[in-house]
């Protein structure tokens, strides 16, 4: 199925603010689409073809009293956000501290931002430009700010997508973003402490999108959201079965790409009904059947071993990892798994090579922050990634590093 707004919702009643109102599942029951067949505070008028609930709303999950008629998840949820209860420190106290730089040690907030865990198969989600999109097609890899989905399922449309983006454009008339499975807990970070405190120094001029707070949350005037970032802003190897999306202004979800690990190459997922919410897309044709990104220089790869011998292997989420191969019967699980990639050090920064040119190296800042990005002259792609080219013979501490990935 291409196009998955939610579950069917038969039967489904959820209690939002003492009613209870006729919804749909979305993200296996991480956020509802209340349905109304009259106007309601919050509601916006959607009507659906055939449908007598013309108003709609998307609430979390946290927001909702009560739920009817939900069937059983297929697989564990995700850990939710837990506060302590104090009768004058809610949701709303606890929303605006999260928004005060100060307030990053604060004992109730370190507490709710600790209960946002990533595990092994966790889904993320990284809200992506159209320009950022054409790049993931052409082999751009995950890295960067990004985003549990089970945190982030209630926003559906452009519009609530925009405080998630990452190159501090407006939003348009369709949203895009990237869904992958988190291979291991220790690929992300938390951007709060001494270890990020540089991007909260960093000024307008030198970066794009909305400031690092540095308390783990998004900055929002409304919204408590928990923030991650791959660690050491580093890429992260695409998982089996990944998907890109676009979200129409009806709070539509739409799944344009699915990533195809043996080919790697993203196979298109919807027909001529969608194709048109490509068209922002630059230097992508929506006709095109099949994307390669086999020849897209690799930042990082997954390797594992079998039988004694090494092998590129990929993420099969939440299956585990297997050896990277065409045929089924070499699909083998490995026996140990692990991230490769390329660090080294310039000027004195440290930075993950992203790809190699005669003479040439192309860096991502591990550590940004005011005075590494005037040293180095990095420009900031996108929030928090600063890149740069480094003459080769000037690189020291060139090094190839494996991140082992635990296995039970």
């Amino acid at each position: 199925m291409t196009v998955t707004p939610q579950a069917s919702g038969i039967g489904l009643r959820v209690t939002y603010e003492g009613t209870a109102y006729p919804a749909e599942e979305i993200a296996r029951g991480a956020a509802y689409e209340l349905l109304s067949a009259e106007e309601a505070a919050g509601f916006e008028w959607a009507p659906r073809p055939g449908s007598a609930l013309p108003w709609r709303r998307f609430v979390h999950v946290t927001e909702v009293g009560a739920v009817h008629g939900a069937t059983e998840p297929a697989e564990e949820p995700e850990a939710p956000l837990l506060a302590p209860l104090h009768r004058e420190r809610g949701w709303s106290y606890v929303q605006q501290l999260s928004q005060q730089p100060a307030a990053a040690g604060d004992p109730t907030l370190t507490a709710v931002r600790a209960s946002a865990v990533v595990r092994r198969g966790t889904r993320m989600v990284k809200v992506l430009s159209a320009e950022q999109f054409a790049g993931v097609v052409r082999g751009r890899l995950p890295h960067g700010f990004c985003f549990r989905e089970h945190d982030v399922a209630h926003l559906r449309t452009p519009s609530g997508l925009a405080v998630l983006g990452g190159d501090g454009g407006a939003a348009g008339d369709v949203a895009y973003a990237l869904r992958w499975r988190a291979a291991d807990p220790a690929d992300y970070d938390v951007p709060v402490g001494p270890a990020h405190r540089g991007l909260l120094a960093l000024p307008p001029r030198d970066r794009l999108g909305p400031p690092v707070l540095g308390t783990g949350f998004v900055p929002s005037t409304g919204q408590l959201i928990p923030e991650f970032v791959t660690r050491d802003f580093a890429d992260l190897p695409l998982p089996a079965n990944a998907t890109l999306l676009a979200y129409t202004a009806e709070g539509v979800e739409v799944v344009l790409y699915s990533y195809q690990a043996e080919q790697r190459g993203w196979l298109r997922m919807v027909g001529p009904q969608w194709r048109h919410l490509l068209a922002a897309v630059p230097g992508l044709s929506p006709d095109q059947e099949y994307v390669p990104t086999a020849d897209a220089p690799r930042s990082t790869q997954l390797v594992g071993g079998y039988a004694g011998s090494e092998y590129e292997a990929v993420a099969d989420l939440p299956g585990g990892f297997r050896v990277l191969a065409m045929t089924r019967a070499a699909r083998y699980p490995v026996e140990s798994v692990g991230r490769r990639l390329r660090f080294a050090h310039w000027r004195g920064a440290p930075c993950q090579v992203l790809r190699e040119e005669p003479g040439w190296l192309r860096l991502r800042l591990c550590r940004p922050d005011p005075d590494v990005v005037l040293t180095t002259g990095a420009q900031c792609q996108e929030r928090g990634v600063y890149e740069v080219w480094a003459p080769g013979a000037e690189v020291t501490d060139d090094r190839v590093v494996d991140v082992p990935y635990p296995l039970a």
